[in-house]
């Protein structure tokens, strides 16, 4: 540049500044001073010193509620990025208020509290909108107390950081913020990851993307490059989930939102159609990275409405959110949405289905078309398989079925499928083709064919006493022709839906097959063994986990023991819990008996606590510690037939992808019927775990459990066996009476020294190892029920002890 041009350039940047600045972006009087407010009908708001943010309240709908938000000021849109009332709008005449104590309150035109900054610190002189978009309370000396980006919603911002347990959570819809479908999370153990909830308590159901970055992640940053990555604690760069593309914050206005879709974007707005990073990009926001790529294809699972709900599909299409590939809600042919305001809710027909129980249902020709859709498949569950199929047979095959709604053809396969219809997608140049049967008429009203005349009855009756020689003869030559095509060429097996709901029911040759020979072993236990299985499923696979009984508990010699397990898996089946592992199906051939599990990809408690390196954190340890509790809480109440387990230890205890802990093996647990709450058995279960009214002659309850997880608890606690000679001293041997003496003698850090992070929180440590002593009472009658430690492990009540001491005698090792 020329000297001349860098004169110019100084006397313009002079002149510029004898400018007068517009009055929302002078730099003057930033901090918010205490006793300050704003309410919902003063239409003000609190800027930062550019005014690029502001902090107030939002007009969210027509019904005149509001958010207390944070939004973009400098654009149109007016972007909200953070809310503190998200779940709970609140109606004109509210108003927030930094009171004289330092306090962020929003109150409702009654004058209840709605929302308080939670800031348990003192000394709060006054709040500040920064110019990063973080609301801040701070002190004297302008050190922040308590901050907005602390507490994000959906959103993260430049200079944002997401910490460890830190979470996004997507609005419901795109016009409706409160908590949706969607959530990112950074784990404690290094992993950032991506769920499905269940909509509305928000509970991870089903993870969809992940960094895969145990144990290593430990922040994940917004840099002012424009650049969101995961970062180990040495500041090394872990990944880049939104890509290595980024923009200067100079130049445009940025944000990274888990949005209402499930997808998490990053987003550009340019400041001005002049800046130098600005040209080529639209004056609106710009999507520039995605993740995931294709959510139609990457939300998957044996349960759940996928991207989209029931009976519907997910579709990417291009332009649909900011000029970038966005997922798209349709229902199939002839169905429509449940609700049209709430595409995710799914769809249902628009049309009378296909009645089983009606006159000439026969093969459905006259009331029914297929109508197909192209590369389209739900691909969980389905209840018939039929193989060398052309288009045309598969096509008549649905037809003439009354149980049949939809068919999925592709390369000579028919897999028939009926309602609900879950994880649609379309998958662009697929070969696989969905075939919908509608009925030819849209009206969704049914009426039963009316009774005939008694003439046409007794017509029809002699016709049919006429016939019924030759009709019985058929019928019986078609059964046994069937029956002997069937032993001969159903090697590979079937699946067929069972009585139970979405239990599915499996040839041995077909679990056999899936197990390449039951060749690889997941797991041993004294009646039966685990298998890994992969399943073909509609073109895709399924990992599975198979365990074939040995012997069945509690069958004696001569028994029907096919009845018994018939019985059994009746009971299992009607189980519904995130903490049990869920059965898919069962297989039950003369003597072979199987069950077939979700595969759980982070295998047993039992690998994780004691063979792991690193062991599990702290916080993991407790989260797996609740949940196990919480799974036992149901089988013991809330099953329709109380269960007990018998046998709860580590190697029964199952984490998945994302390290939620789950209960398996309560298929062989005892099952009482409705009028019982004790029962006399055989010894069960595991040395070192099992309660002592076993050895006593004693009835049986819920307890024993209570004292199983008692010990289980204590090895989450101390992340060791509850019997190990090597390394440690005599006293010290006994993982229960080792916790008693520390406990008794106000020591508890002892069993925790080398865990810094558990050394940190020592208040809980206490406060666990005081109830899982509580629990290995010897007296059943002195244990707590499962519920109760339930809330007390969560700190809802207080982990009082009971009527005797908490621990009276040596565990039966």
């Amino acid at each position: 540049m020329s000297s001349l041009s860098k004169l110019h350039c100084t006397f313009s940047f002079f002149l510029l500044l004898l400018l007068p600045f517009p009055a929302d972006s002078q730099p003057t009087s930033t901090n918010i001073s205490l006793s300050s407010f704003l309410t919902t009908t003063s239409n003000a708001s609190w800027l930062s010193p550019s005014g690029d943010f502001a902090f107030g309240f939002q007009r969210i709908n027509i019904q005149a509620l509001f958010l207390l938000a944070i939004w973009f000021n400098r654009i149109p849109e007016q972007t909200i990025v953070w809310s503190a009332n998200r779940n709970n709008p609140v109606p004109t005449g509210s108003r927030v208020q930094l009171t004289s104590d330092g306090l962020l309150v929003l109150t409702d035109p009654s004058g209840r509290s709605i929302w308080t900054a939670n800031s348990v610190r003192t000394g709060v002189s006054h709040a500040s909108m920064l110019d990063t978009g973080n609301f801040v309370l701070a002190d004297s000396n302008s050190s922040n107390l308590w901050g907005s980006f602390d507490q994000p919603t959906d959103t993260l911002l430049p200079t944002q950081t997401l910490n460890q347990g830190g979470e996004l959570i997507s609005k419901y819809s795109r016009s409706n913020h409160s908590s949706g479908r969607f959530k990112l999370i950074l784990h404690t153990d290094g992993n950032l990851m991506m769920y499905t909830t269940a909509y509305p308590q928000e509970k991870e159901v089903y993870s969809y993307w992940s960094t895969e970055t145990l144990p290593e992640g430990y922040r994940v940053m917004f840099n002012q490059s424009g650049l969101v990555y995961l970062m180990a604690k040495n500041e090394t760069v872990l990944s880049y989930p939104l890509g290595t593309d980024g923009e200067s914050t100079q130049d445009f206005f940025q944000r990274a939102t888990m949005d209402y879709d499930g997808v998490f974007r990053k987003y550009l707005y340019p400041k001005s159609n002049t800046s130098s990073g600005g040209s080529g990009w639209a004056m609106k926001w710009n999507t520039q990275a995605i993740q995931p790529p294709n959510i139609c294809t990457s939300v998957r699972g044996l349960y759940g409405g996928g991207a989209c709900g029931v009976n519907s599909y997910c579709h990417m299409e291009s332009g649909r959110e900011e000029n970038a590939a966005s997922p798209s809600c349709k229902c199939p042919p002839r169905y429509v949405f449940m609700d049209p305001s709430d595409e995710s809710k799914g769809c249902m027909k628009n049309f009378a289905s296909h009645d089983c129980r009606a006159e000439s249902n026969g093969s459905g020709d006259g009331q029914f078309d297929i109508m197909e859709i192209p590369s389209t498949n739900w691909p969980d569950f389905f209840y018939d398989q039929l193989e060398s199929q052309t288009e045309g047979m598969c096509r008549q095959a649905c037809l003439s079925d009354c149980l049949c709604d939809v068919a999925i053809f592709l390369g000579g396969f028919c897999w028939k499928k009926r309602m609900p219809l879950t994880n649609g997608r379309m998958e662009e140049g697929a070969s696989v083709k969905a075939l919908i049967k509608v009925g030819r008429s849209n009206s969704s009203s049914f009426a039963y064919p009316r009774k005939k005349d008694e003439s046409s009855l007794k017509l029809t009756g002699g016709l049919l006493i006429g016939s019924s020689v030759f009709l019985n003869l058929l019928l019986l030559s078609t059964t046994l022709l069937f029956f002997s095509w069937w032993r001969r060429n159903n090697k590979r097996g079937q699946l067929h839906p069972t009585s139970s709901v979405n239990l599915l029911s499996f040839s041995y040759s077909q679990l056999e097959s899936a197990t390449g020979g039951f060749k690889e072993v997941l797991g041993r236990g004294a009646s039966a063994t685990v298998y890994k299985g992969i399943l073909q499923n509609v073109g895709e696979t399924v990992t599975i986990a198979v365990k074939k009984m040995d012997k069945l508990w509690g069958v004696e010699e001569g028994e029907d023991d096919n009845r018994e397990f018939t019985t059994e898996v009746k009971v299992i089946a009607g189980t519904n819990h995130k903490n049990l592992v869920k059965l898919v199906g069962v297989c039950s051939e003369g003597k072979n008996h199987l069950l077939v599990y979700e595969y759980m990809s982070n295998g047993s408690l039992a690998s994780l606590l004691f063979k792991a390196d690193p062991r599990p954190n702290w916080y993991t340890r407790t989260q797996i510690a609740i949940s196990v509790a919480r799974g036992l809480v149901y089988l013991h109440e809330k099953c329709s037939t109380q269960i007990i387990h018998c046998d709860i230890k580590p190697q029964n205890i199952l984490l998945d992808e994302s390290l939620t802990a789950k209960i398996s093996d309560f298929g062989l647990a005892k099952l009482l019927k409705v009028e019982q709450t004790r029962t006399m058995t055989a010894i069960r279960g595991t040395k070192g775990y099992v309660a002592p009214e076993w050895f006593r002659n004693m009835a049986i309850t819920t307890k024993v459990d209570v004292y199983s997880f008692g010990v289980v608890l204590l090895e989450l606690v101390c992340c060791r066996r509850g019997f190990e000679m090597e390394g440690y001293e005599e006293e010290e041997m006994v993982l229960v009476d080792w916790a008693q003496e520390c406990y008794g003698a106000r020591m508890v850090r002892r069993l925790v020294e080398k865990d810094e992070e558990a050394i940190k929180d020592l208040v809980k440590v206490e406060r666990f190892v005081k109830i899982g002593l509580w629990c290995v009472q010897e007296d059943p009658c002195l244990r707590p029920e499962m519920k109760k430690v339930v809330h007390m492990l969560e700190g809802a009540v207080e982990s009082r002890q009971g009527k005797g001491r908490l621990r009276n005698a040596r565990s039966p090792w």
